[in-house]
């Protein structure tokens, strides 16, 4: 790729899980990228692979700080949004810090977007935006109410992404998240998500606890999907492909019983012990959504969206990672 063609990228949240892939990806394709990120819940240890290169600029700032936003929005072309408190439960225990970080950070970071002209604002939105509704496969026009604080900050999102694009002419894409997985997903924390725990706790022969029987359902997301989504997003040129929203997802659920049986299949290939890990069960979770599956036909329609990974193949590659990078 020629210097001509280099693009700036902004990543908020560029030192978590799924930023810190996005500025990987994206380095290596020969673009410019600033990380914006105040390691509330990202590492430092996610960025060690390419902090050293002269294309990436990390900014310690923080979204509730307007001048922040600022500050990282300079010269830059396009905003990959993925700065915000993740996990339900954190919002049921905190939900003044959760709305503080994704409704007004957010609505900092299209407000400094905007002023500043950038091409287009990706943003990471989530698949809890459908609360309660029943059905299933989830369609991007067909909402619940939701369940949670972290539901309602989600939702706010997009409700903002749709005025800023209305009233500024602001080109957004909204990205409903369906259960990211993958590698740099974090096992630790009060708030880690299920797999890279369960992953964790199979390794050091503890028993993985399931929240309710077993039978929920997720549609499992591998993150190298999550990516193509990203940049087809910022990059479509397609005018009827802009401002509005997509599930971001795989298409296909998984219990979490199978979910489970697959890590230790996985797992026991590299210690047979795994393979007699008793799983236990809890009470369900207060927030969760029973059964979650997406339809991701409005992403390939227009996007040209294409995921690689089913659940299988993508816990496949998270094994191997977890298991060079956790031992």
């Amino acid at each position: 790729m020629g210097n001509e063609n280099k693009k700036v990228i902004l990543i908020t949240g560029g030192a978590g899980f799924i930023g810190s892939n996005l500025c990987e990806y994206f380095l290596a394709k020969g673009n410019k990228v600033v990380c914006l990120d105040n390691f509330a819940t990202g590492h430092r240890h996610n960025l060690k692979d390419f902090i050293s290169n002269p294309d990436f600029t990390l900014i310690e700032g923080d979204i509730r700080n307007a001048s922040d936003c600022v500050a990282a929005v300079k010269g830059v072309d396009y905003v990959l949004h993925q700065a915000a408190l993740g996990s339900v439960p954190r919002s049921l225990n905190d939900p003044v810090t959760t709305n503080d970080v994704n409704v007004s950070g957010f609505l900092n970071m299209l407000v400094a977007a905007r002023d500043e002209k950038v091409k287009r604002f990706v943003y990471a939105a989530s698949s809890s935006t459908y609360g309660d509704s029943e059905s299933l496969p989830k369609v991007e026009e067909v909402i619940g109410k939701p369940l949670s604080p972290y539901a309602i900050t989600k939702y706010v999102n997009e409700l903002y992404a749709e005025i800023f694009s209305k009233t500024y002419g602001l080109q957004t894409i909204g990205l409903r998240y369906f259960n990211v997985f993958g590698r740099k997903q974090d096992p630790n924390g009060a708030y880690a998500a299920v797999i890279p725990k369960f992953v964790m706790q199979m390794m050091q022969h503890e028993n993985p606890k399931i929240n309710g029987d077993g039978n929920y359902s997720r549609d499992f997301t591998y993150i190298d999907n999550v990516i193509q989504m990203n940049e087809l997003a910022m990059l479509t040129q397609n005018p009827e492909a802009i401002n509005t929203v997509y599930n971001t997802a795989f298409g296909d659920r998984n219990t979490l019983n199978n979910l489970v049986n697959y890590l230790k299949e996985y797992l026991s290939e590299h210690d047979s012990k795994i393979a007699d890990v008793e799983i236990e069960y809890g009470p369900n979770r207060a927030g969760d959504i029973p059964h979650s599956l997406a339809s991701i036909d409005k992403a390939k329609k227009f996007l040209g969206y294409n995921p690689k990974f089913s659940m299988q193949q993508g816990l496949k590659e998270a094994v191997g990672w977890y298991w060079d990078n956790l031992k």
